[in-house]
């Protein structure tokens, strides 16, 4: 009974988070950016909760704990120190500095602005559209999966309700009604970390983190090295992935284009930095403890197969009390509605703002903040279509989506803040090899779930190279 009253209160939190927004919300600038205005707490909570979802939780924590046990902890590291802290520090000032001055409210306005090239805007406006969809798709389906092990709810009616609560504080309030409501989902998911944590260590089964460190060695060895040994190098894969990834994902740079001022960075770095490490050290500390609780892979009732997207549902679902279940449940869907609200603004503003406008389609500001709501909804339509398929499993489906976007724009976006001597020859085909890389060999690996991390990894350092080299041997334009 008190998960259905905490469901309520959440979603009169998410409702009010969408009012106090749609009065703040007149112009397109408003919709997207926050129209610049956004204080250090809210910007660093914001970037916290866009960073980590049910993937985290669902998929990524449960796969990895699983397989590698304890040296999965190195990516809660890379995350907070890589993914969060240097980010801020390395791009937050520049880039609110240069967005401002080069009025670009999104990736490919910035671009476009930088590089000097209307093309470009448009291209970058298609790979955010495309790649981003499976990336929402998976949240969807990390949450689906937790709202059916736990709760019982059928799959397709626990992802239509998320959808629908979406899409509403989104519509109402765009990024001011997301700002707030990222903030609220931020503090219920600190406290749903310590919980959770506390009840699993806590636990008959394992009593201690001394204990567990003593079970997963007696399971394998392998567990409890910390540095070397099986699966190290996958390891360091997936903590670039998840960490640099984060400097080329148009949804977590746009936090840094929304923030008030320059002095408002500082604080949001600390404090973004300290809310990354709380949430991925839990998240991957509970990881590691599902081999103490499963001797295998649950098995999928609907496709009949092994599938470790279960493990961490299943497991609290046993484990802890149902009033700490509850908690958790909402830990892990405001970590899915606050990425998911930042994937559908991203995406829809990719479009409406980068092609639409552009071509002079829309032009009054009424017309292109109505535009920008129903692009929502569409992208919402189609990431719910995907998770419905579940073409395969959530740690493949963001591997994909944040290989081909960040390889796509990562390197291109900051040698645009960085140096003068890059080009549009140079990034523009740093962006197509960084593009190329992860579909191509994607396909070429069949999706393989142990290859894709490496491959995106790949896609995201290669273009570093491709842009500098490709701009000094060709004519600055």
């Amino acid at each position: 009974m008190v998960i259905y009253w905490l469901v309520i209160f959440f979603v009169f939190l998410m409702l009010f988070s969408g009012i106090c927004g749609y009065f703040k919300t007149k112009s397109v600038d408003d919709f997207v950016i926050g129209n610049r205005n956004v204080g250090p707490w809210l910007s660093a909570f914001a970037y916290g909760t866009t960073y980590f979802s049910a993937v985290l939780f669902i998929g990524y924590a449960g796969k990895i704990g699983y397989n590698f046990g304890l040296k999965s902890l190195w990516i809660a590291i890379g995350n907070a120190v890589l993914g969060s802290f240097l980010a801020w520090k390395v791009l937050a000032k520049k880039t609110r500095e240069m967005t401002a001055k080069l009025n670009a409210r999104t990736m490919p306005e910035f671009l476009s602005a930088r590089y000097n090239c209307r093309a470009y805007k448009y291209l970058s406006a298609f790979i955010i559209f495309i790649f981003l969809v499976p990336y929402s798709a998976s949240v969807y389906m990390g949450l689906s999966y937790f709202f059916e092990s736990v709760f019982k709810i059928p799959y397709l009616y626990a992802l239509l309700l998320m959808a629908g609560l979406t899409t509403v504080y989104l519509l109402l309030g765009g990024y001011n009604a997301v700002a707030l409501a990222d903030f609220i989902q931020g503090l219920i998911m600190i406290g749903g970390v310590f919980l959770m944590v506390y009840f699993l260590l806590s636990n008959q089964e394992i009593n201690g983190f001394i204990n567990l460190t003593n079970k997963l060695r007696d399971i394998n060895p392998s567990y409890t090295e910390i540095w070397g040994g099986k699966g190290f190098s996958s390891i360091m894969f997936l903590m670039f992935l998840t960490s640099l990834g984060t400097w080329g994902m148009p949804q977590m740079v746009q936090k840094f284009y929304a923030i008030k001022d320059v002095n408002s960075i500082k604080p949001a770095t600390y404090i973004s930095s300290a809310f990354a490490l709380i949430i991925a050290v839990g998240a991957y500390l509970t990881g590691s403890m599902t081999p103490v609780f499963f001797k295998g892979i649950p098995i999928d009732p609907v496709l009949m197969k092994p599938n470790p997207d279960l493990l961490i549902p299943q497991m609290l679902s046993s484990y802890v009390p149902e009033w700490v279940t509850a908690l958790i449940f909402l830990l892990v869907l405001s970590a899915s509605m606050s990425t998911l609200s930042s994937l559908v603004l991203v995406s829809s503003s990719a479009v409406t703002v980068d092609f639409l406008v552009d071509l002079g389609v829309l032009k009054s500001d009424k017309k292109q903040v109505f535009t920008l709501r129903f692009l929502s909804l569409v992208f919402i339509c189609l990431s719910v279509y995907i998770a419905l398929k579940k073409p395969t499993i959530i740690l493949s489906l963001m591997a994909i989506s944040w290989g081909a976007v960040s390889g796509a724009f990562l390197a291109p976006y900051i040698y645009g803040l960085f140096s003068k001597k890059a080009n549009i020859n140079g990034a523009l085909t740093g962006t197509i090899t960084g593009l190329l890389i992860t579909v191509v060999f994607s396909l070429r690996y069949n999706f393989d779930p142990a290859k894709l991390p490496a491959i995106s990894v790949m896609s995201m350092l290669i273009p570093m190279i491709i842009v500098p080299v490709v701009s000094s041997f060709t004519k600055k334009e």
